[in-house]
């Protein structure tokens, strides 16, 4: 369709549903996906007659009638739907009742989005306009279609792509209402945020609507922040796991079924395991208790990542590797937290119980959980948690400090990006480092940045002694000392963020007996006693059970080697299964 005639009837289109609906102009978003601009031809290729019969072995026919809906926000969609005949419109829907406009999807359009690869909760509504015709894909002839289709499934991926980026910027998704300095709030906002989800923030202090839906459901237990999601259902400060639950963000494992291997963590060396793994043939299971990307996820830039010479954030990194890894087939499952390790292989498998009494079941195991940011010794800190005090730094707590004074404590790669990213929000960086200079933790380029940023003041030989502020509020003062100086100071400080190092994440290893060396990271490569088959690299004491990334004793705690280890470890995977018996059910 040529570029007038698009946006031509994507006008006519918004006209219809504004009558359709008759919705007040202040509760009208903007259309979703942009009419106007280079990339909305790639964001709705038209398929030709002869590609629509390329695809029509992964589908059947299905036959809708005016008004009916294909799928809905807020459920699971059956899969990618191809228009064969008729027009189907989509319309962005919140949980208040407000509808807006997308587009119009006809003749040789298909509806779908990245959502549809993992069996995820469509996030707008499409609805039959007249009698319509379909191609329907399911959710594995998607993935194959991708696959065996490696042009047009090229195309079609980068529709998915471009849809998904384009909600996440117009789409309201789930409505959190709260105060935006709220803990809670805070960290629903950075869970959805970092799962790559939609929503939107409405302040009842400022917001009348807001208002009005807190007064009517102040009966519910729980409190603020209320969470509004796409089908009605409201939610009062709900965990991370109900939310997710509740949205269709949760995929769901498959009952019965032994996996190749089970991937503990969605970091990079997770997701690169889950991505060659599955892409080779392998069943995958990835398992993460808060969101894709790790510690490297949150990462505000990185710029010595090979092959991306003017950097790119750890979200938009790993949120490709994500994508990859349920393309190929990958079932990743987040948020779900791993309580143990089962290694007695009483049938032949491992079992990984989760917190909510699930068990998944797998051949071999990747212990790719990471390690978590250290919490300094520092007396109070764990009030000031979620109230000032920050373990990484997002566009949502660079808002919180915005043109004011903040305190970030750390000397690696990562406490470097913070350092500069926090410089373009806030009124001045103290970074603070116990040792006398950057140069043995962090790599040069982001000294280098860091010296030639004027906000942003280095401390050497300085540490945080105590920190300050009324009971059940946020924090609202910090002193240090200078060590050199053996004097202490203070300022009017509302928020501190710490990079001071990782413990590993293997409480859920105990009782296992993979072996840790003495800070808790998994030991790999040791030599066994019991004259058989000598481990890889990467393998554990415990054969079957292999470590990567930053978890794994002796790992070199860099993007670029997790995804490596990754890559490796899918080699010593099908060497052991090939001299493994398979499990007895």
């Amino acid at each position: 369709m040529e570029s007038a005639e698009w946006e031509a009837t994507a006008d006519r289109a918004a006209t219809r549903f504004l009558r359709n609906f008759n919705l007040k102009s202040e509760c009208m978003a903007a259309l979703v996906y942009p009419v106007h601009g280079p990339r909305h031809q790639e964001t709705f290729p038209e398929l030709k007659p002869q590609e629509i019969d390329r695809l029509r072995r992964f589908g059947a026919l299905r036959k809708f009638s005016d008004g009916e809906k294909l799928y809905e926000a807020g459920k699971v969609a059956p899969g990618m739907f191809v228009v064969l005949k008729g027009l189907v419109s989509v319309t962005q829907r919140d949980g208040l009742g407000h509808v807006a406009p997308v587009v119009e999807e006809g003749v040789g359009h298909f509806l779908a989005e990245v959502g549809q690869l993992s069996s995820r909760a469509a996030l707008v509504d499409a609805t039959a306009e007249g009698d319509v015709e379909t191609l329907l894909i399911p959710t594995d002839g998607l993935r194959s279609l991708l696959v065996a289709e490696a042009d047009l499934g090229e195309r079609i991926m980068r529709a998915l792509i471009l849809r998904r980026m384009a909600l996440l910027q117009g789409a309201v998704g789930v409505i959190l209402i709260g105060p935006p300095a709220s803990a809670d709030v805070i960290r629903l906002e950075g869970f959805l945020a970092r799962n790559g989800y939609p929503q939107h923030l409405l302040d009842p202090a400022t917001d009348p609507e807001a208002r009005e839906v807190i007064g009517r459901y102040a009966d519910i237990a729980g409190g603020l922040p209320l969470v509004v999601c796409p089908d009605g259902t409201v939610l009062a400060n709900p965990s991370e796991r109900a939310l997710a639950r509740q949205i269709g963000m949760t995929a769901a494992s498959r009952a019965n079924f032994v996996y190749d291997v089970a991937v503990v963590g969605a970091g990079p060396a997770g997701l690169s395991t889950a991505v060659y793994g599955s892409s080779e043939g392998l069943s995958v299971a990835v398992l993460d208790a808060r969101a894709y990307g790790g510690q490297a996820g949150a990462s505000a830039r990185i710029e010595n990542y090979f092959g991306f010479p003017t950097g790119i954030t750890g979200q938009a990194l790993t949120a490709r590797a994500f994508i990859q890894a349920q393309k190929f087939g990958a079932d990743v499952m987040i948020p779900v937290a791993v309580k143990t390790l089962d290694c007695s292989r009483a049938n032949g498998a491992f079992v990984v119980e989760l917190e909510d009494g699930d068990r998944i079941q797998a051949r071999t195991v990747v212990v790719a959980s990471g390690a978590r940011y250290r919490h300094p010794l520092i007396a109070d800190i764990a009030r000031f948690e979620g109230r000032g005090v920050w373990y990484w730094a997002s566009q949502i707590e660079a808002r919180l400090c915005a043109g004011e004074e903040v305190v970030l404590v750390g000397g690696g790669n990562s406490a470097g990006q913070g350092a500069v990213f926090l410089s373009a929000h806030a009124a001045r960086v103290r970074m603070m480092v116990r040792g006398p200079s950057l140069a043995e933790s962090m790599s040069q380029y982001l000294i280098d940045r860091i010296a030639a940023t004027s906000n942003i003041e280095l401390m050497t030989e300085t540490e945080i002694v105590a920190l300050d502020g009324p009971a059940g509020a946020g924090l609202e003062k910090v002193r240090w000392r200078d060590r050199r100086a053996g004097r202490e100071s203070e300022a009017p400080i509302r928020n501190v963020f710490l990079f001071v190092g990782a413990d590993p994440a293997t409480e859920w290893l105990k009782g296992c007996g993979v072996a840790l060396d003495k800070a808790g990271f998994v030991m790999t490569g040791t030599p066994r006693n019991d004259g058989g088959r000598a481990p890889s690299a990467l393998e554990s004491s415990i054969p079957g059970v292999f470590a990567v990334g930053d978890v794994r004793s002796g790992s070199v705690k860099r993007v670029g080697g997790a995804i490596g280890e990754g890559a490796q470890v899918v080699a010593a995977i099908h060497n052991f299964l090939a001299h493994s018996p398979g499990p007895h059910l």
